[in-house]
């Protein structure tokens, strides 16, 4: 060590008078365990390695596949019990899903071109709790739409009063969603950003689909008196 140090001593601390220059030889560890205590100081504590794991590249690629079946046969499971209850509605609700799976699509699509934007298991995992609010606001709907036509008013008349009253109960809920991804994306960091991102984005979708999607669906289909039936 080349450099005007003085002593420490009790009464007088080391002072290097500002310049230090640190020559001799050392180990790679040694260099690397030197500029650590340089740069962040010598830790009060010892630590101890405990375990050590390898990670295969290829476990990212199952745990998407696994996410991806997982999201697929609830998914499945939803629809026959959709279809089994509703009957020509359960048509409606598959056909939502299809076209909010389109935009979905295209706008992962988009990001991943534009933003460098990747789909992860987190991000799978927010598409797919998104298909559960999807699919709510759906049976908010039929199940106004039946009280509606149980109270005595024609198809008709029951498809425009039902969404009225149901569509202010899905803005609530999503907006309830959507505010809690926004702020889950702020406050997040890593994998946790993409579930919020893709669970924000499906939300918005959602309210989309309803409005301009559903409805004129509901709309045709009670044309006929009986076409809901």
């Amino acid at each position: 060590i080349t450099a005007p140090i003085t002593q420490r001593s009790q009464a007088q601390p080391t002072s290097f008078a500002g310049q230090v220059q640190i020559s001799g030889s050392f180990t790679e560890d040694q260099a690397k365990t030197l500029a650590t205590d340089f740069t962040y100081g010598a830790l009060p504590v010892k630590l101890d390695r405990l375990t050590v794991q390898t990670v295969s590249p290829s476990l990212g690629k199952s745990s998407l596949k696994a996410g991806l079946i997982s999201g697929l046969a609830g998914l499945a499971l939803v629809m026959l019990y959709i279809i089994f209850y509703y009957r020509l509605l359960g048509l409606v609700v598959l056909a939502g899903l299809i076209v909010t799976a389109a935009l979905l699509w295209a706008t992962i699509a988009f990001m991943g071109e534009s933003l460098n934007t990747t789909i992860n298991l987190a991000g799978i995992i927010g598409l797919i709790v998104s298909i559960g609010i999807t699919v709510d606001s759906y049976i908010v709907y039929f199940e106004r739409l039946k009280d509606e036509t149980r109270s005595g008013r024609t198809i008709r008349t029951s498809v425009d009063r039902g969404f009225a009253s149901a569509f202010r109960t899905v803005l609530a809920a999503d907006a309830v969603s959507l505010l809690a991804a926004v702020i889950l994306y702020l406050i997040s960091v890593g994998d946790v950003k993409g579930f919020a991102l893709f669970l924000g984005v499906s939300t918005v979708f959602d309210v989309f689909i309803t409005y301009f999607f559903t409805r004129p669906f509901v709309v045709l289909l009670g044309q006929s008196q009986g076409g809901l039936e």
